[in-house]
C-alpha cells in the first residue's frame, strides 16, 4: 500500500532488524514496548499483523494491529510508532490512515479501537485528528478510543 511517500509493509526477513532499530524520544519510551517484543508476540500470538512504516523507501516507523475482532466486539490497533528523526512530518498519520484501509479491506473491521496512556498528548491529537472518539472506556492505565469505519 502506498499514500504519497508513505507505505506500509508487513514486516518480513528484509524490514524486520530496521524495525528494531527504530527508537522514540526519551519521554515516549514509557508508553510502549520495544519493537522487537511486538514482533515476538506476533509470532505467538498469530493474528497479529506487524508492520513496517516506509517514508521514500526507508523504514521509519512500526506498527501493529489485531486481524479478529477483540473486546468492545472490535479491531485493536496494538502498536504504531515513528522513530524519533521522523516524527512531525505526518507520517504516522498516513501511515495510520493506511492501516485502517488495510483493517476494512483485508479482515472486514467496521469498528477500530486504539488505547493509549492519557498523557501521550501525541497520540491522542493523532487520533482525535482521524475521528477517534473517547466513550469512556478504560482498560489499566489506558484509555480507549473508537472509530467506526465506513462500509
Amino acid at each position: 500500500m502506498k499514500m504519497k511517500n508513505v507505505s506500509i509493509t508487513e514486516v518480513n526477513a528484509d524490514n524486520w532488524y530496521s524495525c528494531c532499530e527504530l527508537t522514540l524520544a526519551h519521554e515516549q519510551q514509557s508508553y510502549m514496548e520495544p519493537n522487537a517484543v511486538s514482533i515476538a508476540q506476533s509470532k505467538f500470538e498469530t493474528s497479529l499483523r506487524p508492520y513496517a512504516i516506509c517514508a521514500d523507501g526507508q523504514t521509519v516507523g512500526f506498527l501493529m494491529f489485531n486481524s479478529v475482532p477483540e473486546e468492545l466486539d472490535a479491531y485493536w490497533i496494538y502498536r504504531i510508532m515513528v522513530d524519533r528523526a521522523y516524527q512531525g512530518q505526518g507520517i504516522g498519520k498516513a501511515a495510520t490512515k493506511l492501516m485502517l484501509t488495510e483493517m476494512a479491506d483485508s479482515f472486514g473491521a467496521k469498528k477500530v479501537i486504539v488505547g493509549y496512556h492519557p498523557e501521550n498528548a501525541g497520540a491522542h491529537q493523532l487520533y482525535a485528528s482521524l475521528g477517534f472518539e473517547d466513550h469512556g472506556h478504560r482498560f489499566g492505565k489506558e484509555m480507549a478510543v473508537m472509530k467506526q469505519l465506513p462500509d
